[in-house]
């Protein structure tokens, strides 16, 4: 079984190139949706953030209130306190989650999609953590697939995806304020095993993909 990690910026694409590589015969598990499920009540990481962050990031039925945990996280300053509660328990469930495909089929393909494959590194490195699951999460990985495009392309995805009506700049703002907590592509692209650079159409978006999706068929029956 190959271990692929695939990442981007927010507004890179990674979506449309996760919704490919599941038609090709990947496995896939996403981060977010996976973080999304780990923070609904009843579980311990909702327990977590409820008793760091207080009972005002709770709804009245129960939910946790996400956008005013965002906002408490980013505009707060209290981003690393909510990773540190999140991460781990995603990473840990994506580890169950790969070891169960492995039993199911030896020869799978397994793709975790996630925007911080490599901020989670390098923010736990930064804190000083010398080892864990944070800290050597590349690791874990035996390819990593980074999708780029220019930031201003990029902007204009996230804000067409949250304001189909036309340009938003409150969104197009917060848009570049996470961007600003992302590493760069120039920094990813060293650190990446293949790049699929998505500024073009869907058509030619897909042919990357399959070129990459090739690749990794032959490494995985070398392996």
């Amino acid at each position: 079984m190959l271990r692929v990690g695939l990442t981007g910026g927010l507004g890179s694409g990674k979506s449309t190139v996760v919704a490919m590589l599941r038609r090709l015969g990947a496995d896939v598990i996403e981060a977010d949706e996976l973080g999304r499920t780990l923070m609904e009540p009843g579980q311990h990481v909702y327990d977590e953030i409820v008793a760091d962050f207080g009972p005002e990031v709770v709804r009245p039925d129960g939910t946790l209130d996400r956008a005013r945990l965002a906002e408490m996280a980013f505009r707060g300053g209290r981003l690393d306190e909510l990773n540190a509660i999140v991460h781990p328990a995603v990473i840990a469930a994506q580890g169950d989650w790969m070891r169960q495909i492995f039993a199911r089929n030896h020869e799978a393909i397994a793709v975790v999609e996630s925007a911080l494959i490599f901020e989670v590194e390098r923010d736990a490195q930064q804190r000083g953590d010398s080892e864990g699951l944070l800290t050597y999460w590349r690791r874990r990985f035996d390819h990593v697939i980074l999708v780029t495009a220019p930031d201003e392309v990029k902007i204009a995805r996230y804000v067409e995806r949250l304001s189909p009506d036309g340009w938003d700049e409150a969104i197009a703002a917060d848009a570049r304020s996470r961007l600003a907590r992302q590493m760069t592509d120039v920094e990813k692209v060293a650190r990446a095993d293949y790049v699929i650079e998505n500024t073009g159409s869907l058509a030619e978006l897909q042919q990357k993909v399959e070129a990459v999706w090739e690749q990794l068929l032959t490494v995985g029956n070398k392996s």
